[in-house]
């Protein structure tokens, strides 16, 4: 997680220029929303409740945010941040050793992908499943979450036709409801465990051709 989401501004007079203050008080915001709801949930969860957890005072709250909404959809946002910061510092593809295969490639990445949603816990449970009752503001920005996702998921497969784009959106729906269904029940090495299967499972498919284009019918 951010050092910034775990700073307290100094107390007393300080130096910090503007800009800084607020994003450090964002920060925080935005990590207080997500602790709490994965202890509360959603509905539960006040704005009393956020500002008790990140020490901040309801004035700076409006400042920076317009409602528990509003807040909620910074955090989500800050969620995707982390978890782009951790598959990043994992997996780049100019670093020695790389695979150029490509499925061995998406086992890295998948790996990665799933290491870092189970190290980000508060935010993971947020992001899964706190989102389907935030509302439909919420929802469209997961479902522009996972569009991305399954994008960047072709370009690790080298995947340019409809039909292996349309595996790519499968794959991507799946390993959506399995993790959710694992942030659900509380168990991060349920959900690390869901990586052995899921890269098997996208060999197979891999070997089946369910990534190429079909060929003319005979």
């Amino acid at each position: 997680m951010s050092d910034t989401s775990q700073r307290r501004l100094p107390r007393g007079r300080h130096a910090l220029p503007p800009d800084q203050v607020e994003r450090i008080q964002r920060d925080r915001l935005c990590a207080a929303m997500a602790g709490v709801m994965a202890e509360k949930g959603y509905a539960r969860t006040s704005v009393e409740d956020v500002l008790r957890r990140a020490g901040v005072s309801r004035q700076t709250f409006y400042r920076i945010f317009d409602s528990k909404l509003d807040c909620f959809m910074a955090a989500f946002d800050r969620a995707g941040e982390l978890l782009l910061e951790r598959l990043l510092a994992t997996v780049r593809p100019d670093a020695p050793g790389t695979p150029g295969e490509p499925v061995e490639r998406f086992a890295v990445v998948y790996t990665a992908y799933l290491d870092a949603l189970a190290a980000e816990w508060p935010y993971t449970r947020l992001f899964l499943v706190e989102v389907f009752a935030a509302g439909p503001e919420a929802m469209a920005r997961r479902t522009g979450v996972q569009d991305t996702i399954t994008a960047g998921l072709a370009d690790i497969l080298g995947v340019t036709g409809e039909a292996g784009r349309r595996t790519c959106q499968m794959i991507v729906a799946a390993t959506s409801a399995l993790v959710t269904a694992r942030a659900v029940d509380n168990d991060p090495e349920g959900l690390r465990a869901l990586g052995p299967p899921m890269i098997a499972h996208v060999r197979r498919l891999w070997e089946a051709g369910m990534f190429t284009e079909p060929g003319p019918a005979a």
